[in-house]
């Protein structure tokens, strides 16, 4: 289209005329007039360095292999690398690890389960869910620690304890109160769970 000569002007319109016109860039005009078997396989910009890539995974084997540790990271490898005399950089060699599976094992995290709870914190029945908080009020002696314990369902606080000091055992006394209030015998001598 672009050689075709325009009836008018007897000029051929010409590849930028014609781009336009298409709505297109030339960029994905010349893109699409070579065939695919004939374009070059995509490949990292700028020099190779002073060792080809398969040579230089040799090396990093080779590395690995001698180190007495079981895993090591790209770090490591790229700073014995540099002690054995091959200059390259740390990017290239964490891209040459990571294709050749080289690098050390890292942690997924911790397995996923189903959640705790449905996103509410409102039981159905009483003595199901208690919470607890703290808050830290001035009073003429100093600051005190006020512990609660709370039932979610209707809002009961089932303890409550102050304390000079805000420590994990005076935390823990609002719910040894609630615990003996709702689920100890008459007699105190068993817990009497409901479910």
């Amino acid at each position: 289209m672009s050689a075709a000569v325009s009836p008018s002007s007897g000029r051929p319109y010409g590849l930028a005329a014609v781009c336009r016109v298409w709505n297109i860039s030339r960029a994905t005009l010349y893109r699409h007039r070579t065939p695919v078997a004939a374009r070059p396989e995509p490949r990292r910009r700028g020099p190779t360095g002073p060792m080809p890539d398969e040579d230089l995974v040799g090396r990093i084997r080779a590395i690995i292999s001698a180190s007495p540790f079981h895993g090591e990271g790209h770090r490591k490898v790229w700073a014995r690398l540099r002690l054995a005399g091959v200059r390259t950089s740390r990017r290239r060699t964490l891209r040459l690890m990571r294709e050749n599976d080289l690098l050390a094992p890292s942690r997924t995290g911790a397995p996923k389960g189903p959640r705790k709870h449905d996103g509410t914190i409102i039981p159905d029945a009483i003595d199901v869910m208690w919470g607890t908080d703290m808050t830290s009020p001035w009073t003429r002696e100093g600051q005190a620690a006020v512990f609660i314990a709370i039932d979610h369902h209707g809002g009961e606080c089932t303890g409550i304890h102050a304390a000079r000091r805000g420590t994990r055992f005076e935390a823990l006394e609002p719910v040894r109160q609630g615990v003996r209030r709702c689920f100890v015998s008459a007699d105190g001598t068993r817990p009497c769970f409901p479910w």
